[in-house]
C-alpha cells in the first residue's frame, strides 16, 4: 500500500505552518511539510512558489480539515475579539502587507538588493466576504 500525502493548506511563513502542524500532530494526523525550508531561507519567495504546504496523510485528510476549520484563522482586535468589517460586518478578515506608494516600494527594493528585511511595509485589513479594505483606528 502507497502513502500519499494531500495539500489541505497553504500559509505565507513557516511559523504559522508549524503551529498549525503541531496542532494536527496532537490528534494523530500525520503531517508533512513542503517548501518550510526554501520559505525560511528567503521569505520574500513564500508567494512565488505558493508557500508553505501543509500535507496529510490521503486517508486522514477528512478529520485533518475538520480540525482546521475549528480554528479560528480570521483577524482579532487587542482585547480578542474579532474585526468586524465596516461595509458588510462580517468577521472573516485577513491581515495583509501592501505595496501601494512609493516609500514601500522603494524599501522593499532595498530590502531585495541588500538581502535584509523591508523596513517600511504597510499593513491593512480586507474582508473575504466583500473584499473591502480597511485600517483599524
Amino acid at each position: 500500500m502507497s502513502t500519499t500525502f494531500k495539500t489541505i493548506a497553504r500559509f505565507q511563513y513557516s511559523s504559522e505552518a508549524q503551529i498549525i502542524k503541531g496542532r494536527l500532530e496532537a490528534d494523530g494526523i500525520q503531517v508533512f511539510l513542503s517548501d518550510n525550508l526554501t520559505i525560511d531561507t528567503d521569505p520574500l519567495i513564500s508567494n512565488a512558489i505558493g508557500g508553505v504546504k501543509l500535507k496529510v496523510l490521503s486517508s486522514q485528510v477528512l478529520e485533518a480539515q475538520h480540525i482546521l476549520e475549528t480554528i479560528k484563522k480570521y483577524s482579532i482586535d487587542d482585547e480578542g475579539s474579532s474585526i468586524q468589517c465596516p461595509n458588510c460586518k462580517s468577521e472573516k478578515i485577513e491581515l495583509f502587507s501592501t505595496i501601494k506608494d512609493v516609500k514601500s516600494l522603494f524599501w522593499f527594493l532595498f530590502g531585495v538588493l541588500f538581502s535584509s528585511l523591508p523596513f517600511y511595509t504597510k499593513h491593512k485589513y480586507r474582508c473575504e466576504a466583500c473584499k473591502t479594505e480597511f485600517d483599524i483606528k
